[in-house]
């Protein structure tokens, strides 16, 4: 398998994190998708990342998807077994994954559009979903024991990637949240090498 990635996308982060947990081998490819490469437009015609390329089942993209197929692969090392733990770690993961697309399309107004035409109101409208959805995982934070699950992964890649983008602007009121890195890491040695980074 192929996974087409970039370092610094918390989404590859989580898919990464998860196939070297499940210690399922795949190539990873650092992709810029701004340049539209081949390898990833003809397997995903949404030219998105993270695609996962299986000479076996085709081309999977979307991150949740690849999961999901990452879950099945391992028959059922991903997600847990019982419906109501499982049903907690996807609306985890959910939550975490939404808290991430604020901050992505935060990071893309600020980035792609000239200084005079950054739209505040936008952002701040996004900035206070992720403030709502930080303070629900502060006080909510999922348990962290032997094994570990999807939703696990996404609110490891999303606090990466808030370290990343965001430092200094997340953390204030927020102590639990901002120590769970380090209780994660304790379960999941390579989190250091896998989060998003530049």
């Amino acid at each position: 398998m192929k996974l087409l990635c970039s370092s610094t996308s918390p989404y590859s982060s989580k898919v990464r994190m998860a196939l070297r947990y499940l210690d399922i081998e795949a190539e990873v490819v650092r992709v810029a998708t701004s340049e539209d490469p081949p390898e990833l437009i003809d397997n995903n015609p949404l030219g998105k990342i993270p695609t996962l390329l299986s000479d076996q089942d085709g081309p999977i993209f979307d991150n949740v998807a690849i999961m999901h197929y990452l879950d099945r692969r391992s028959k059922g090392g991903l997600y847990p077994r019982k419906r109501r733990k499982r049903t907690e770690a996807e609306v985890l993961e959910a939550l975490c994954d939404g808290i991430t697309d604020c901050l992505v399309a935060i990071v893309y107004e600020r980035r792609q559009r000239p200084e005079e035409r950054v739209h505040q109101p936008y952002i701040d409208r996004q900035w206070q979903k992720v403030s709502r959805g930080l303070d629900y995982l502060n006080a909510n934070l999922p348990k962290t024991g032997k094994s570990l699950h999807g939703g696990h992964f996404s609110l490891a890649a999303l606090i990466g990637y808030l370290m990343l983008r965001f430092p200094g602007e997340w953390e204030d009121g927020r102590t639990a949240l901002a120590a769970w890195p380090q209780k994660f890491e304790k379960r999941f040695e390579d989190y250091a090498e896998l989060k998003p980074q530049a």
